[in-house]
């Protein structure tokens, strides 16, 4: 089952017929709970989430897996600090249910006293057994690259992970970010394969894109990213809509629809970001997404939208 490339919602009914899923745990600006990635499995709901103080407080100290008999409302599974993969802080994870039945997750994790990022896995029979898998390094980036925030796909016969790699030659402008692609056999060991998007100069997203779901589709596949124009945009990202383009490297390229971003928070700085589409089995999907509240947090959010 897959979800048709979507037309813009209405802005207001895309927020007003939402329901809040997670809220921040201090309802002020720079304490945020977001960065979800959903599944629906034999009818059991599973997210993945991201909680974060503000800077100088703790930033990302934790992911939670969470489940839901609805959708809507979750209760915590398990909850993994920062401390467990040496991180000085963590962002969006991505949640895997394999072909095979075992449950990953991918974390990202910020390198202590640098720039960098990288990104861990987790792998157990069970979603409760990630609690003491063994992070094993899957994405370690280098001295010039930090990846993170994965979308990981399998698409019947090989994995593929979109990441938001950030160069770190201009230590001034590491917000900087494209999204790259790679293909692996295993979801273990990747190979790069080049960029999938990158930012439209003088545009709403000119200084960074990041894939955030990713619906295979053959030639209709299509993409949603966070994008912002400048710096001072960092954190309070706007969502756009990208299409595959074949034309354009094959099966990396992807071209930003015209008339962007496709969503936005009402509530100043507009962020909308991290957002996730889980097709239904009975047609239409549930989107998940981070955005801006009226103090400023975030609060994690979901709603229904029609095929």
């Amino acid at each position: 089952m897959t979800a048709s490339a979507p037309r813009p919602p209405a802005p207001d009914r895309f927020w007003s017929d939402a329901e809040v899923v997670v809220e921040p745990e201090d309802p002020r600006p720079g304490s945020w709970a977001g960065g979800p990635s959903a599944q629906l499995v034999d009818g059991t709901w599973w997210l993945a989430y991201r909680l974060r103080r503000p800077v100088g407080e703790g930033r990302g100290f934790g992911n939670v897996v969470a489940r839901s008999d609805d959708g809507v409302r979750f209760e915590p599974v398990l909850a993994i600090g920062k401390e467990r993969f040496g991180a000085e802080s963590l962002e969006r994870p991505a949640l895997v249910h394999t072909p095979g039945g075992r449950w990953r997750l991918y974390v990202s994790c910020a390198t202590p006293g640098t720039k960098h990022w990288r990104v861990d896995l987790l792998e157990a029979d069970t979603v409760e057994g990630l609690a003491t898998a063994e992070p094993r390094t899957v994405l370690p980036g280098d001295a010039a690259t930090a990846p993170k925030d994965p979308v990981v796909r399998w698409d019947g016969e090989r994995w593929h992970v979109w990441a938001s790699v950030h160069p770190l030659d201009d230590p001034e402008a590491t917000d900087r970010m494209t999204t790259e692609h790679a293909t692996s056999p295993d979801g273990v060991t990747w190979t790069w394969r080049g960029t999938a998007l990158a930012g439209t100069e003088g545009s709403w997203d000119a200084r960074g894109v990041r894939f955030t779901a990713v619906v295979l589709d053959g030639s209709r596949t299509w993409a949603l990213y966070d994008g912002r124009a400048t710096a001072e945009e960092n954190w309070e990202e706007r969502t756009g809509l990208a299409e595959h383009d074949a034309e354009h490297d094959g099966e990396l390229g992807f071209r930003a629809a015209a008339g962007g971003p496709y969503l936005q928070s009402p509530h100043p700085p507009h962020g909308l970001r991290y957002a996730d589409v889980v097709p239904l089995p009975g047609g239409g999907a549930r989107w998940f997404y981070e955005a801006t509240r009226a103090d400023g947090a975030h609060e994690l959010r979901t709603v229904v939208l029609p095929a």
